[in-house]
């Protein structure tokens, strides 16, 4: 249930309330869920946080390993088939699709879940929300539609259409918010401003987006709310996780749901990370007795923030949201660089698309960054690429309309 006290309740509270969950959590899935029961061996006593911090942690490969060894599941469910009310999987983009159910129970979770990210977008049962999203079996946007149905608002589904389909939805049905990928988001806008529709004048005035860094990042973030003259909002969520992050009015960081999860953030040591540095996310959440995941290593990259924010949540924050994966990561002429970090100079020119090229000659790395825009544009963005980045990547002047464009989290790096 949402609890809008505990978002604004102080950090010993919130950790007292996670601890009770947590417990209440193990209680329910140690006898029945295979793979936590031979993870954890045969306690059953309540633990501690330092029992906690003890636990070893859950990976995407144990899962998928999990699942292949003893389809069409795995040991994770913890009950059986029949229990189960709704089929997703996860997106592919790193190794092999996941299958994932959820109990009626844990859907319901997720949607109680977007009610956070939908409040503190200012979202209410007034607004109509308009869904550009293909409605597959990947999670994508299903749980949002799910939150929005218990919220009361009037849902708008933009599946089966290609982009000039949606806008013509979106005029017709007049929704006052938007929920897609930030990527989608700019397609849309470029789409509307080749036919000739002034979105900018239209009914959207909040724009809510998952599946990619871009709405944390300012420039893209900016270039987001100028297109559609609408306010930006991010979220963060994973299939196996949960619905788990989600930007507040002052827009400056992700905080975490602390009511139905628990974050801890590793530094490459793996030791807990301290305020202000990055390191590996790892969540746990606390509403899905059905398919629980207990310290999963996200490969999610982020900032530990802390508790203190202009609108009054103390839910813990990371500032810039989620900067990368760890699966991401470019190490190029001895310099870390993320496809996020790009992404953050690039927005701030007239560039329509853009992405990432990695290529090997000789023993040789090659990094470029290939842009729809003029060469004047380019040249300003090398130059501005290498100020920020403190490297040279060259950025080469490729034929409008020519990069592919992405409904779903958009795939800017490829290799050559």
């Amino acid at each position: 249930m949402y609890r809008r006290a505990l978002e604004t309740a102080p950090a010993p509270a919130i950790r007292a309330r996670q601890l009770e969950r947590l417990n209440r959590l193990l209680t329910d899935i140690l006898p029945r869920n295979r793979f936590y029961a031979a993870k954890f061996g045969a306690a059953r006593r309540r633990i501690s946080w330092d029992d906690f911090a003890a636990l070893p942690f859950t990976t995407k490969s144990e899962l998928v390993a999990d699942q292949h060894d003893t389809p069409p599941l795995g040991t994770i469910a913890t009950f059986g088939r029949e229990a189960y009310a709704v089929y997703h999987q996860t997106s592919g983009t790193t190794g092999h699709p996941l299958t994932i159910l959820d109990t009626a129970d844990s859907w319901d979770w997720w949607a109680e879940s977007w009610l956070y990210v939908f409040h503190a977008a200012g979202v209410t049962a007034r607004d109509r929300v308009f869904f550009a999203f293909s409605f597959g079996p990947f999670i994508g946007f299903w749980s949002a539609y799910a939150g929005a149905r218990k919220l009361g608002a009037l849902t708008v589904p933009g599946g089966a259409m290609d982009s000039s389909a949606r806008l013509a939805m979106i005029r017709r049905t007049q929704p006052t918010v938007l929920v897609c990928t930030p990527t989608y988001a700019l397609r849309l806008a470029e789409v509307a401003a080749a036919e000739g529709d002034p979105i900018a004048d239209g009914s959207v005035r909040v724009t809510i987006h998952a599946g990619e860094p871009g709405a944390s990042i300012p420039a893209t973030r900016q270039r987001i709310e100028s297109a559609w003259n609408a306010r930006c909002f991010d979220h963060a969520g994973a299939t196996e996780i949960g619905a788990y992050g989600y930007t507040c009015s002052v827009q400056d960081g992700l905080h975490v749901n602390e009511e139905e999860f628990i974050a801890e953030v590793l530094a490459a040591d793996g030791t807990p990370a301290a305020a202000g540095e990055t390191g590996e996310l790892v969540m746990t959440n606390l509403g899905r007795a059905g398919w629980p995941v207990v310290r999963y290593r996200t490969g999610d990259v982020v900032t530990v923030g802390d508790r203190e924010c202009a609108c009054s949540r103390t839910f813990l924050k990371l500032p810039g949201g989620l900067i990368g994966r760890t699966d991401d990561l470019i190490v190029y002429k001895g310099v870390n660089i993320y496809p996020s970090s790009v992404e953050a100079v690039v927005r701030e020119f007239d560039v329509d698309e853009f992405r990432l090229v990695r290529t090997r000659s000789d023993g040789l790395d090659g990094l470029a960054v290939e842009v729809e825009a003029s060469p004047e544009t380019a040249t300003q963005l090398t130059h501005r690429i290498r100020e920020r980045l403190a490297v040279r990547i060259d950025c080469r002047v490729v034929p409008p309309n020519s990069l592919p464009r992405w409904e779903l989290k958009a795939r800017r790096v490829v290799e050559r």
